[in-house]
This record gives structure tokens, sequence and C-alpha cells, in this order.
């Protein structure tokens, strides 16, 4: 369906955006008893959904690249705490570097994936409002947020269990202070444990994978993406401002298109191995349907994981050439 449940379109969602409209006047129409054909005031609103969902259809099977990142970047996109509600039971969270402090941006912990499998997960957090997006910095970690990511790698290593990433966000913190705590280090360091590990990992970026901030999260045997979600190593703004001095509406579909961010151009090229479907109109539009499809995913990496693990096979030595095989 199209994405009816969502409180904001998106501008290229206009022809959606008008049919609902037309949609909700007619029932309001019909709730009010407002015409006395209410036969023929029923079967407008049936032809009208008809063609709602054709059109949304459409619409979402041509999207461009930057038509991709604004459906990755949709504040009413599921977040870290909604997958973590929904597919992890008996979730511990837990905080802090045992360094420095606490990060909100990246929430951590152990439970039970979909109720059977123990695992740690790692999720970012972008906010859902003003003040959490605030609160919890547009789900952009500074360094106590990776070392508390590093703290979590070890426990799944101490006690043989698979680690599950969720990734979104923008990247890594830019900001003076990260830097004065070690930002740099903070992210080499989690690329190394991550590719020291000998437990299964598998990572799925759900929104926006933002340069090393999200490779720190997904140096994974498996990296899964939504549909609609996306992974570069710069924004196009940033891109389009370093290649054309200017980032604006005609440059950053450039960068766009030329950064080869979305998931049909990554699976192509090999760089990650499955893509998740989405609904139709976005995860937004569904989003228990669409962080059921990512737990069902997931699950079944982890499955095959553990069995060629079982076989002899060093998920350690494939996680490294994989990411070897990419250079």
């Amino acid at each position: 369906m199209p994405p009816q449940t969502a409180k904001q379109f998106l501008d290229f969602e206009k022809p959606v955006l008008e049919l609902a409209a037309r949609i909700e006047d007619l029932r309001a129409a019909y709730e009010n008893k407002e015409t006395v054909a209410e036969k023929d005031l029923l079967s407008e609103i049936s032809r009208l959904e008809i063609r709602l969902a054709r059109v949304a259809r459409l619409l979402y099977r041509h999207l461009t690249p930057v038509q991709k990142l604004q459906v990755a970047r949709h504040p009413e996109r599921p977040q870290g705490p909604d997958y973590i509600a929904q597919l992890v039971t008996d979730f511990v969270p837990l905080e802090g570097d045992r360094r420095f402090g606490a990060d909100a941006a990246l929430i951590g912990g152990i439970g039970r994936w979909q109720g059977q499998t123990p695992c740690v997960v790692l999720a970012n957090d972008k906010g859902k409002d003003t003040a959490s997006r605030i609160a919890k910095n547009f789900g952009m970690p500074k360094p106590e947020g990776y070392r508390k990511a590093q703290r979590l790698m070890h426990l799944a290593e101490k006690f043989q269990l698979p680690l599950m990433t969720l990734v979104d966000t923008p990247g890594a913190y830019p900001g003076i202070d990260a830097e004065e705590r070690g930002q740099a280090e903070a992210i080499a360091t989690c690329l190394e444990t991550l590719l020291n590990l000998t437990v299964p990992v598998v990572s799925v970026i759900t929104g926006e994978g933002g340069s090393g901030g999200a490779l720190a999260l997904a140096t994974a045997n498996r990296v899964l993406m939504l549909e609609h979600s996306v992974y570069s190593v710069i924004s196009p703004e940033g891109c389009a401002a370093i290649l054309w001095k200017e980032a604006n509406k005609d440059t950053i579909p450039q960068a766009a298109d030329a950064l080869k961010l979305t998931a049909q151009h990554l699976h192509e090229l090999k760089i990650i191995e499955e893509i998740i479907k989405e609904p139709v109109g976005g995860a937004h539009s569904d989003s228990g349907l669409a962080i059921q499809r990512v737990g069902q995913a997931v699950g079944k990496h982890v499955l095959d994981l553990r069995s060629q693990q079982a076989n002899g096979q060093n998920l350690q030595a494939q996680r490294r050439g994989r990411f070897l095989a990419l250079a």
C-alpha cells in the first residue's frame, strides 16, 4: 500500500498525495452522509484506492538515487529502538564506554533475536522529534559510542554470540570535541575488532550508511540493505560541495548518481549480499512489515553462517577475505 499512514509526504510523492487527499475527502463525505448516492460514493472510493496503489507502485519502482536518499532520510522511517522492540526479546541495554560516558546515538545490548537466537545487537538511533534528535545527535556517534560498540563486540566474542548491527547514520560526528577524544582511533579500532571476531556478524543498512561512521558497524560477514536505503563514502551534498563548489538542486542529484549509493547499485557491485524489499511507499509506510522482513532476513543469514561455522568454516577469515576482495 502507498504511504497512507505517514504524516509527511516527500516532494516527488505529489501524485500520491493528491489521490490520498481526494479519497479522504470522499470518505469524510460518506461518513457525514453528505450525499444520498452512497453506493456511487463507495464505488468511487474503491476505484481511487486501486488507482492510488497502482500510482504508488509505479512511482516507487522507478525512484532516482536522490529520491531514494529522501526516502532513506524520511523522519518517520523506523529507528533502532523500533527494530529492537519488535525483533529482540529480553533485551538488556548496556551503556557507557568505561572511559568517558554514554552515547545516545548508538544503542547496544544483549537479547534474543525474534525470541530464539541469543545475540548482541547494535543499532543507531536518530531520534523521532526535534528534542530527541538533538539529544541523540541525529544518529551520529561520538568516540564513546564507538568504544561502547567495541565493548559489545568483545562481549559477543567472549560468549560466542552472533552480532547483529542495524546501521542508520549520516556518519560519525565530526565535531571538535569528538576529534579531541579520538574519533578516528575509535572508528579504526571498531574496524579492527570486527575483523578479528570469530562469531557470525550480520549488518543491515536500514536508512543512511554514511562513510566510516557506518563502516565501523558494518564490517560484517553479510551486509544487507533495505530497498530504499543508501550507503556511500560521502553524502551527495558533501560530494557536490567538493566537486562543484556548490550543493544545490542541480549538483546534488548528479553527485547521487555518480556515487552509486543505492542498494541496487551496491548489489550489482557485489558490495552487499541482499536487498530487503520494503513496503510500497517505503519502510515508513508500514513499519511493522518492514521490520518483520529485516528480522527474517537477518535470522536466515545468521542460521546460514552458524551452519558454515559448524562445518569448519572460519568466519573470521571469510570476513577478512570479503573486504579484501573489494579492494
